[in-house]
């Protein structure tokens, strides 16, 4: 099932990139990330109360809201910068930079969550970035 959401995340994140440069034409990006963030929210609760979770929001540990308030930092910060790029440059070469977050990712998660990092990620990872500086350069 996991696979069938991850591919559901790589096509919807596809449509978020064509669909946002589009709409960004003329737009501050920092306005159209705000408003795309309104979205995502009404969108999220929209969920919680949809699948009737709202009620696990006070079993949450200090830990986990730590956490996830850094994770939304993090993905605010990654939006703004997104949009940015996207209003200065094109898509097809935005997106490929954005997408060595794969990369960056299997790095920390290597350092910092003691996954594995077996020879098919290091092989991965090496033709990720070529791909990446083949598509941008």
């Amino acid at each position: 099932m996991w696979l069938i959401f991850a591919i559901g995340s790589a096509v919807f994140a596809a449509l978020t990139s064509i669909l946002a440069k589009v709409g960004i034409d003329g737009v501050n990006s920092n306005l159209a990330t705000a408003i795309r963030t309104m979205v995502v929210v009404l969108m999220a609760w929209g969920m919680v109360f949809i699948t009737n979770a709202q009620g696990g929001i006070t079993e949450i540990s200090k830990k986990s809201w730590l956490f996830l308030i850094l994770s939304g930092l993090a993905t605010g910060a990654s939006w703004l910068c997104y949009y940015r790029a996207l209003q200065l440059g094109e898509a097809s070469k935005v997106v490929p930079i954005d997408k060595m977050s794969t990369v960056i990712t299997l790095v920390l998660a290597f350092v910092f969550l003691h996954e594995s990092f077996t020879p098919k990620s290091l092989i991965g990872c090496v033709l990720i970035a070529i791909g990446t500086l083949v598509m941008v350069l």
